[in-house]
């Protein structure tokens, strides 16, 4: 008999065992975490793998993740871009970084995550995730939006309807320059003149005038629809031009001189056109309201563009009317109070929430004078 042929067993590799000191670090970290209300897990930075999850961590994800990779496929990165335009990794471009803000479609909820790092007794790095339920705060967050943009809309269709009558003016100029050049034309064609340089001057005219009235319609309907907030970086003396043009038949009829100062090379400012016209164009209309008692020769506002003292844009709005009485002075910003006969009280209100909105601040002085101003601040499009 051939003796028996004897077979090596195949190759086997097993993990090394963790030290006792890691083992005792693992344990103390796991009560860490199950002592804290919120899901919390711990990550292995070198290969990705999960060390731990707390209770409210299984609980609120459905389980133990695979690994922090797989993880991290079941979230969308809703608030942080990098500037590629690409999402980030969601633990963050390094560790530290502000709480990321994100969805996940399995939950329908969102959540911040908070991304920190340390490292085991062993040398070897941990990232630590901690996350917060933010459902909550962003669907008020969001409803919130939503009547806000719903009272501004509201607001400026209130506007348009006190300017009725001055936007009919304006609209009536251009419409009857057109009437009497076109009439013009038809006159130089009924007699058979055939000089055909002034029936193109009178045709030209005729085509200024029909732009300018449909320029003045497209910033009307402009101003009242309702829309998502678009900043942009905006000039703030361009912005006061073209206020004080809508606003220069009014002031014409209450004989009301408009002047502006502006600061050379003033910077530009991050804000939504319409919203911040709507601002200008409120403190205009009070400034030029004030004024109806003084004598005509007396009725003088300034709008002065500069910055202050922090580098911020400052607009001011000054008239010479007769001012706010001590009483009224600290419910000027408040809903519902008004001084007017007719008024409703929501114009300087929503003002304040516009320019708070950018970030910024309105407020209220004396006018050394006499009268009032109103004044409020924008930080740089470049901050």
């Amino acid at each position: 008999m051939k003796a028996a042929q004897q077979i090596a067993p195949a190759a086997m590799t097993v993990d090394p065992p963790a030290s006792p000191e890691r083992q005792l670090f693992e344990v103390a970290l796991q009560q860490v975490c199950e002592a804290l209300p919120i899901p919390c897990a711990v990550f292995d930075a070198a290969d990705d793998s999960v060390i731990l999850a707390n209770r409210a961590f299984l609980g609120e994800f459905g389980g133990r993740p695979v690994s922090r990779t797989t993880f991290e496929q079941g979230f969308e990165p809703v608030a942080v871009l990098n500037t590629q335009g690409d999402s980030r990794r969601l633990a963050g471009e390094s560790q530290g970084a502000s709480p990321l803000e994100v969805f996940c479609p399995s939950t329908g909820r969102s959540y911040a995550f908070q991304w920190s790092s340390m490292r085991s007794p062993d040398g070897s790095p941990l990232a630590v995730l901690s996350t917060q339920d933010l459902t909550e705060r962003m669907e008020a967050l969001r409803q919130h939006r939503a009547l806000q943009e719903q009272l501004l809309s509201s607001s400026r269709a209130m506007s348009v309807g006190e300017m009725a009558t001055t936007l009919a003016h304006e609209i009536n100029q251009p419409l009857a320059a057109i009437l009497n050049c076109l009439t013009a034309a038809r006159a130089l064609l009924a007699q058979g003149m055939t000089q055909a340089q002034r029936l193109r001057q009178a045709l030209d005219l005729a085509f200024e005038q029909a732009e300018q009235a449909v320029a003045v319609v497209v910033r009307i309907r402009e101003f009242v629809r309702t829309r998502e907030p678009r900043r942009e970086p905006l000039d703030v003396p361009e912005l006061i031009d073209h206020v004080v043009q809508l606003q220069q038949l009014d002031a014409q009829k209450h004989r009301v001189h408009v002047s502006i100062e502006r600061e050379r090379g003033l910077p530009r400012v991050l804000a939504d056109r319409v919203m911040l016209e709507q601002v200008l164009t409120n403190l205009v209309r009070n400034g030029i309201e004030a004024m109806r008692t003084p004598r005509p020769g007396a009725r003088a506002l300034t709008i002065c563009a500069r910055r202050d003292v922090e580098g911020r844009v400052e607009v001011r709005v000054a008239d010479q009317g007769p001012g706010v009485s001590p009483a009224d002075e600290h419910q000027l910003f408040t809903p519902f109070f008004t001084t007017k006969p007719d008024g409703m009280g929501i114009g300087l209100a929503i003002c304040r929430s516009i320019i708070e909105f950018h970030q910024g601040h309105l407020y209220f002085e004396r006018n050394p004078a006499g009268g009032s101003i109103f004044a409020f601040t924008l930080p740089q499009a470049s901050e």
